[in-house]
């Protein structure tokens, strides 16, 4: 691979001894990942039916290898939401930041999807997940993967941080800033990113960073958890950003994370001069700076099968530890402690109220008979006929520009509801009662992804008329509308199997 001679040098600055190995990793096959969803199959259930060979991640729990001959998003498994398919050390940062259920997140720079369906899968249709990204396109992609994933208490945002931050002060309890940066971690995935890495560098990106996250901490309320994260190698943006967070705001402290061989701590020596730039006007010594950025992480693809990644958490000390009477943030039982925070005004102001008008609630109710789920009623809000189902922890907000504001439901069009593939994928096995269950040896469930219309065998006909969900070995795909023999095909067209 023909890489830049300042990238070189500097690579051989960071590693020394270890540089050949480094250059001998990127002439080798990179390794491919899946990610199970948790919060849809556990890991051990997965391993049941997986139908290709699979190898652990060994610092991953729910993570997995597969080989590059492998098409698993070619497989119903991949469209009913089981799994993602993500690079092996980018799996890294989510796996870090602990989810807790009932928890508000941010995932501020979040499409594709690959962290934040993580953060949502965790949190298991409790709380908040707020996923964010400021490109309108990506943020596109971002709503299908949490869509398919099945996360019902999302709020998919295309905003800017700034603006964001005037709606959230103090709001999240965790929040993930996996970074715009120089991409040196993903050369040997995308060679291209060579060619961007010499157009805006470095240095380019490490501004871009230090603007972000001084818009983002004051959304971390006292007692959060903020994970810092980027796919470079660049110290001046991984361990020159993480001095710079630390100067930012004195109440956060670095906290270590779950190890593993191969992993290596941060190297604030890469760094010295700005450090001792940064502490011109700081009381702390940098001996105390050095041992923070010690406990951030490092993967290089010649350590691990992954393409490279560098990750930080941060603690943001509750007032009385800043005065030394704290605990340890990672104590057991030491979280969430504070409560909630109480400045911003609930997304009903009325709890006790649904915007759904009396025609638009009857058709809901009258669909809502086959599930055996019950939706609270003052979480339904209504826009021109498009339901949604809000997140309680959801505020009010002014001037956010946003994608999907929680769980689209469905439509009320000409005097019926039809509900949204969204709701299907967020329905788990057993909770809506008139489903048509296929398997994956069923031919007729890739003709159902490529929106055929399915015929039914005698068995299946006694499925009453109407809205059927469909499903793969009892994991949902979409719905169809059956009309006696027939099974008109209702799967979303934007996912059709090609």
């Amino acid at each position: 691979m023909d890489l830049p001679k300042s990238f070189c040098d500097e690579m051989k600055r960071i590693l020394g001894d270890e540089y050949d190995d480094y250059l001998s990793s990127m002439e080798m096959e990179r390794k491919y990942g899946l990610r199970v969803n948790t919060s849809k199959i556990s890991v051990e259930d997965f391993l049941k039916i997986v139908p290709f060979p699979i190898e652990p991640i060994p610092y991953i729990k729910n993570g997995f290898y597969y080989s590059s001959d492998i098409q698993p998003a070619k497989h119903p498994y991949y469209f009913a939401g089981l799994y993602y398919l993500q690079d092996p050390s980018a799996m890294t940062p989510a796996s870090r930041l602990f989810i807790e259920k009932g928890d508000r997140v941010l995932d501020l720079c979040a499409a594709p999807g690959g962290k934040a369906t993580e953060l949502g899968a965790k949190l298991d249709r409790e709380g908040l997940l707020v996923a964010n990204d400021i490109s309108p396109k990506r943020a596109k992609a971002l709503l299908k993967n949490i869509g398919i994933f099945g996360i019902e208490n999302s709020f998919i945002v295309t905003e800017y941080p700034a603006k964001l931050a005037e709606n959230f002060q103090d709001f999240f309890d965790k929040i993930l800033i996996d970074a715009p940066c120089s991409g040196e971690g993903m050369f040997r995935k995308d060679p291209a990113m060579v060619k961007a890495w010499e157009k805006n560098g470095p240095e380019f990106y490490a501004k871009l960073q230090e603007e972000i996250l001084s818009q983002a901490i004051p959304m971390l309320r006292e007692d959060g958890y903020l994970l810092y994260s980027t796919c470079t190698f660049s110290p001046i943006e991984d361990e020159g950003t993480v001095a710079k967070i630390l100067m930012m705001d004195e109440s956060l402290e670095l906290v270590e994370m779950e190890g593993y061989e191969g992993f290596v701590e941060g190297k604030p020596e890469l760094v010295e001069d700005l450090i001792s730039e940064l502490l011109e006007n700081d009381k702390r010594s940098i001996e105390e700076i050095n041992s923070q950025i010690r406990k951030s992480i490092r993967i290089f693809p010649h350590k691990l099968d992954g393409e490279g990644h560098f990750l930080a958490l941060f603690h943001k000390k509750k007032a009385s530890e800043e005065e030394g009477q704290g605990e340890n943030p990672l104590a057991e039982n030491s979280l969430d402690k504070n409560p909630k925070s109480k400045k911003t005004k609930k997304y009903f102001e009325n709890s006790n109220k649904t915007s759904l008008n009396k025609e638009e609630a009857r058709l809901f109710e009258e669909f809502e008979k086959n599930l055996d789920r019950k939706f609270e009623k003052n979480r339904l809000d209504s826009k021109n006929g498009m339901i949604y189902y809000i997140s309680e922890d959801l505020p009010k907000l002014k001037g956010i520009r946003f994608l999907r504001s929680g769980l689209f439901m469905g439509e009320v069009k000409k005097n019926r509801f039809e509900p949204s593939q969204s709701l299907a994928m967020a329905l788990k096995n057993g909770e809506y009662k008139n489903c048509l269950n296929l398997s994956t040896e069923d031919e007729r469930a890739q003709r159902y992804l490529r929106g055929e219309t399915i015929t039914l065998t005698e068995e299946e006909k006694k499925i009453n008329d109407g809205w059927v969900l469909v499903c793969i070995d009892g994991f949902s795909l979409g719905w169809g509308k059956k009309n006696k023999a027939n099974l008109k095909n209702k799967y979303h067209s934007g996912w059709r199997l090609m």
